[in-house]
């Protein structure tokens, strides 16, 4: 496999705080790759390395094969985006865009038709003689992305960047850049702690904890096979059932004992039933959350079943309903129980 960025034995202290703790990474030529994680984790810290912004104490970056160490970042062939973009207030649209193409002396010719061409792109085409004042968060943003595309980056690099915009104008953004990244193929890194956000965009993930990567992976496989309760507790909602940890989607609900059973032929005390109470139920749109306690052990979990089941199963705060686990991912100390 082409990797475009290869990070061996990376270090990062700050006096007792390891900020990366050896880390190996690699990132494939032409991949889009999510840096996911909890504050303080190091997926910035990551980034601001490859980016050439911050040095690792040891380790060697390497992008597309050439030891990127120890040279500056305006010379790594990368483009950049900061969740709080910084834009040239006094200049238009087009001018900002424009901008690393001046200062490379490139001609009028060409300036003209790349960002002709790459505002066309972002979808801000008729925003060119408009300031940056004069468009939204989200519009500004995509400003920043065309700009840092501008200078062809062999690798674009995305901290956090739709960060301070509301759920809505990120939902947007997230679908546009998945579309952009199918559009050029620039080997993009984006740094998030927003799970929905690298499952949505993202081809591969890297998930980081204290410095450290615990798991990279497609998303299919760090969500339906996580490494560690860690990764598969920051990946998505989570229910500890029986001592076991399930996801709230992976509990089956049923009125009686027999209804929580897919299959005919499987007996209720070879497949884990659990008698449960109904304390709330949260409507969330097309689905439903359920808040139960376990009737045998009192401890509190939640299932997550659709509308329609609901509805269909006529289920009460205060009702008794009978529970069991579709599938619990293999974790250290579990065994692993698929049901068709």
């Amino acid at each position: 496999m082409n990797h475009a960025i290869t990070v061996q034995g990376a270090n990062k202290r700050y006096g007792d705080f390891a900020a990366l703790d050896d880390v190996d990474f690699v990132v494939p030529a032409g991949s889009l790759t999510a840096l996911l994680g909890p504050s303080g984790s190091g997926k910035s810290t990551l980034l601001r390395a490859i980016a050439g912004l911050d040095r690792p104490d040891t380790g060697t970056i390497t992008i597309h094969g050439n030891d990127v160490t120890d040279v500056p970042p305006q010379k790594r062939g990368i483009g950049f985006v900061f969740q709080h973009y910084a834009a040239f207030k006094h200049l238009t649209v087009r001018e900002n865009v424009a901008f690393g193409l001046k200062i490379r002396k490139k001609s009028k010719a060409e300036i003209k038709a790349k960002v002709d061409n790459l505002l066309e792109v972002v979808g801000l085409a008729g925003f060119q003689t408009r300031y940056p004042n004069q468009l939204s968060g989200g519009q500004r943003q995509r400003m920043a992305l065309a700009r840092a595309l501008a200078v062809d980056p062999q690798v674009l690099l995305l901290d956090e960047p739709f960060g301070a915009l509301d759920a809505k104008v990120r939902e947007d953004l997230r679908a546009w850049l998945r579309r952009l990244h199918n559009e050029v193929h620039v080997t993009t890194v984006l740094v998030t702690h927003d799970q929905q956000e690298a499952l949505d965009v993202a081809d591969r993930i890297a998930v980081l904890n204290k410095g450290r990567i615990e798991q990279v992976g497609s998303p299919t496989d760090v969500y339906d096979t996580p490494a560690n309760a860690f990764v598969m507790s920051f990946l998505g909602a989570v229910s500890s059932l029986n001592g076991a940890l399930v996801r709230p989607h992976d509990i089956r609900v049923g009125r009686n004992p027999e209804m929580a059973i897919v299959n005919s032929d499987d007996t209720v005390a070879a497949t884990g039933v659990t008698k449960a109470t109904i304390d709330r139920i949260v409507f969330l749109g097309f689905e439903v959350r359920l808040e139960l306690t376990n009737a045998a052990t009192q401890a509190p979990f939640t299932a997550q079943i659709t509308r329609g089941d609901a509805e269909a199963l006529g289920l009460r705060e205060g009702d008794t309903v009978y529970v069991r686990a579709t599938r619990v991912p293999s974790l250290p100390g579990h065994v692993s129980v698929t049901v068709p």
